[in-house]
């Protein structure tokens, strides 16, 4: 069995993988690692363990002591220039973000087509991948969270926005929602623009802001949930 974690900027997300599917799956919130050793006390003892942590060498720290009821050194993924069939086209390939390089990965398994990887967390990440698995690059944004604070943190009279989105928006919570939703999407449709020539070309969406966007894209998407877990698993098997 392999245990996967993507150590996020708001949560810790995990699962444990059988070699059939994921047996069990969870999240805690970044500031509460320690919940893990409680899950290592409930779920059995692991082959390996793989994690794909940008929060920082604090939090590995954290998320290593956590663990230790397991006695199972977890594996740091780094991304890398060539791994699993993705070629990684940024200039200093060590420096993409590893959960953005693991998400790739488990997409690139899901379709061998062109594609977008949009994730939707407290950043929105948007990279593309074209049908010989070469990472073209991408962009980040920020998340939809992240909108709505600096419209209220930095504004003398904008609020926290509770709204829905709407083609016209006519009330302020709307309108804000709206706007950043509607930004959000704009991105995504950008990348998709560059690839849509290609017949099978998709987005995949994964994240916990997804459903935010997967009912408003105008162009060919779907769900794709655990995408960085499912790299992290690939690249368990393949080392």
């Amino acid at each position: 069995m392999i245990f996967c974690i993507d150590s996020g900027n708001t949560r810790l997300k995990w699962g444990l993988h059988d070699g059939s599917g994921w047996r069990e799956l969870g999240a805690v919130p970044q500031a509460e690692v320690v919940q893990l050793a409680e899950v290592t006390k409930c779920l059995p003892r692991p082959q390996q363990v793989m994690v794909a942590n940008v929060a920082g060498e604090n939090v590995a720290q954290a998320i290593a002591a956590a663990l230790t009821g397991w006695d199972v050194s977890p594996c740091f993924v780094h991304s890398e220039a060539k791994r699993a069939g993705v070629s990684n086209g940024y200039i200093h390939p060590g420096q993409l973000g590893v959960d953005r390089w693991c998400a790739l990965i488990g997409a690139r398994r899901q379709t061998k087509a062109p594609m977008v990887v949009v994730g939707c967390g407290t950043a929105t990440t948007i990279d593309t991948l074209d049908e010989n698995g070469h990472f073209l690059g991408g962009f980040i944004l920020p998340g939809f969270d992240l909108m709505r604070a600096a419209l209220a943190k930095n504004t003398a009279n904008l609020p926290w926005a509770e709204g829905q989105w709407s083609a016209y928006p006519r009330c302020t919570d709307d309108a804000i929602t709206s706007g950043c939703i509607e930004a959000l999407l704009g991105g995504v449709e950008r990348a998709f623009d560059r690839i849509a020539s290609h017949p099978e070309a998709t987005c995949l969406l994964f994240g916990g802001g997804a459903a935010l966007l997967e009912n408003c894209l105008r162009c060919p998407h779907r769900r794709a949930d655990h995408l960085v877990l499912e790299g992290l698993r690939i690249l368990a098997v393949e080392r």
